[in-house]
């Protein structure tokens, strides 16, 4: 079976009312297949609220920040039981949830944010991740604009916004993200052992908080800057491109750029792996020079 890709409006899915377009998309993939024991492989504060609503048996949650980890459970708040965890590792210690296995598993923006605490681990990640998977993974991203070249106005600004931050984070001694797209996932779920079940892809429209959000980001980073006149050239160049950004941002359209990317995919049993090899006749041993006579 080949996976079903799609554009998804963020008006056309109906599930949960007070959940994401993205998380209402992935309620209508599973269906009437329960969550079971659920993996928020990289949580964060959207993805544990959300993942603290559904009607789970159990849920962890891992991310290697003890920062976000106090903001996850915040997010789950009461609704956080005994048999549930949040915990503060990272999927490089081969110890981490040694012989656990979930029903469900959820990489919400996860492959991208792996350069920051795992550099040159991405390959790996998802070999890493397979035997704690049962039944369904959930894989969310965002396919890459800070390198691709736009063809408008508003995909300009918002891949100049995505290189100043990223150059503001490495000056200021930070590792920006590093998004990937979703054919390359697809890929590596193939090489580590899944099968894709659906694709589904999510047009973004960029509004004024991700702007200032991304600006302000860059601001911090001027702080580690040892060179005043270097400063002060970056500030005025994230505030002059925060000037020509907003009035797109504000407007009904916002900055169109890319998109977000859903992909389901399961393990894949026997019946999914190739053919066995055909069978050969046998073949008689030759005999050894004695046994022929000419010895």
């Amino acid at each position: 079976m080949q996976p079903i890709s799609s554009t998804v409006s963020p008006s056309s899915s109906a599930a949960s009312p007070t959940a994401s377009p993205i998380f209402r998309t992935i309620e209508a993939l599973q269906g009437s297949q329960p969550w079971g024991s659920f993996l928020d492989a990289g949580t964060g504060y959207n993805s544990l609220r959300w993942v603290s609503s559904l009607e789970t048996e159990r849920w962890a949650a891992v991310t290697a920040s003890a920062g976000m980890a106090r903001t996850a459970r915040k997010a789950a708040g009461e609704r956080m039981r005994p048999q549930d965890r949040v915990l503060v590792a990272n999927w490089n210690a081969p110890e981490l949830l040694y012989g656990e296995c979930f029903d469900t598993v959820l990489l919400d923006y996860f492959i991208g944010a792996i350069e920051g605490f795992a550099p040159y681990w991405q390959e790996q990640v998802l070999t890493r991740l397979r035997p704690h998977v049962k039944g369904r993974l959930y894989i969310v991203g965002t396919e890459p604009y800070v390198l691709d070249a736009p063809d408008t106005e508003e995909g300009r600004i918002v891949q100049a916004i995505g290189r100043l931050r990223d150059a503001c984070l490495l000056m200021g001694n930070g590792r920006p993200y590093r998004e990937y797209p979703a054919s390359w996932v697809q890929r590596q779920l193939g090489i580590a052992g899944f099968r894709v079940r659906e694709v589904r892809q999510f047009p973004i429209r960029y509004r004024e908080r991700f702007v200032n959000s991304q600006l302000d980001m860059c601001l911090k980073q001027l702080e580690a800057l040892q060179d005043p006149v270097l400063e002060q050239a970056l500030r005025d160049r994230i505030e002059s491109l925060r000037a020509e950004a907003l009035p797109y941002a504000r407007s009904e359209t916002g900055l169109p750029c890319g998109a977000d990317y859903v992909i389901a995919a399961e393990p894949l049993g026997p019946e999914h792996h190739a053919l066995p090899l055909p069978s050969h006749p046998a073949v008689e041993p030759v005999p050894s020079a004695e046994e022929s006579g000419q010895v």
